[in-house]
């Protein structure tokens, strides 16, 4: 409990040292580079559904932020990032997929492929709340050469739900006195799960590079 509340107190005095603008310009730019850039791949921890918590937690807690303006331009954030994906994906195709990442990533693109083609339009919705979907599932979308209407739709319902969803949870969250102190705890142990598990994917997909390199007659890309 002390440390997470520790955790939340510097970070409000980091927004107090850089401003709310530079705030907000930090959280929707890890949004969209999340999916438009793939940084959600080996870094989902700053990236993703622990980054919208958290901001919203200090949104609660800062006097500075203006959570509707933070909401708002996170979901803005998102959905951008995600028609860029889709744009990527229909102007590169398939091949563009192939340089991502080890042997673990295309496992994980394969993985998505399935996801998308089976559950189609609602692929883009669910795969927002899904680490590897949400990175793969815009780009698969474009490869597929999903209607483009068909994808702004379901881009445009996802990053509500999950952009504008789950800040507005962490806020909340922090909000009410009743569940304030748990809030925080729930944030600390979301942290805490997603650093590790992106660092555990950078290690195994860094060793599966370095293999692959290493045996004679194969060749790895760069993503």
């Amino acid at each position: 409990m002390h440390i997470t509340t520790s955790v939340s107190d510097d970070l409000v005095g980091l927004l107090g040292d850089v401003g709310a603008i530079v705030f907000y310009l930090i959280v929707w730019g890890l949004v969209f580079a999340g999916t438009a850039l793939f940084f959600g791949i080996f870094v989902p921890f700053v990236t993703g559904d622990s980054l919208l918590f958290a901001a919203g937690l200090i949104a609660a807690s800062a006097s500075g932020v203006d959570i509707w303006v933070l909401t708002i331009g996170v979901g803005i954030a998102a959905f951008l990032g995600d028609q860029v994906g889709f744009l990527l994906g229909r102007r590169f195709g398939r091949p563009y997929l192939d340089k991502r990442g080890g042997a673990r990533t295309q496992k994980a693109i394969a993985k998505t492929e399935w996801f998308y083609h089976t559950f189609g339009w609602w692929s883009v919705v669910i795969a927002r709340f899904v680490p590897w979907g949400r990175v793969f599932i815009p780009v698969i979308a474009g490869v597929g050469r999903m209607a483009y209407l068909r994808f702004v739709t379901a881009n445009l319902v996802g990053a509500l739900a999950w952009g504008v969803g789950i800040t507005l949870i962490g806020y909340f969250a922090a909000s009410i006195p009743a569940v304030k102190a748990g809030s925080y705890v729930i944030a600390g142990i979301v942290i805490t799960a997603s650093i590790v598990a992106g660092i555990r994917a950078w290690r195994i997909d860094k060793a599966e590079r370095a293999a692959a390199a290493a045996t004679p007659g194969t060749s790895t890309s760069e993503g």
